[in-house]
């Protein structure tokens, strides 16, 4: 069951709720009970990976970004540090 995030036009409380996808949506705060309650729109907390996801299994070439990929091209695109001459 998917997690939803609640907040209130009205007095702004906010809320995660566990809910089915046929669940009606909820309107009434639990807070106020006015009917400003609304669902918010935001981004989904996982990351789909093993085999047989089209992360893993379907792109090709450097278009995958795997886990671990970022780590290991960190120092590809650097230039070196200039050496500072400091005299006392």
């Amino acid at each position: 069951m998917p997690i939803y995030e609640y907040a209130c036009k009205s007095c702004g409380y906010e809320k995660d709720v566990l809910q089915k996808l046929n669940d009606e949506p909820l309107q009434t705060c639990p807070e106020c009970n006015k009917d400003t309650f609304a669902k918010q729109i935001s981004a989904p907390g996982f990351r789909l990976k093993g085999s047989g996801w089209y992360e893993t299994d379907f792109k090709t070439g450097k278009k995958k970004n795997l886990v671990g990929d970022s780590e290991q091209n960190k120092g590809t695109n650097q230039t070196k540090p200039q050496k500072v001459n400091s005299a006392v």
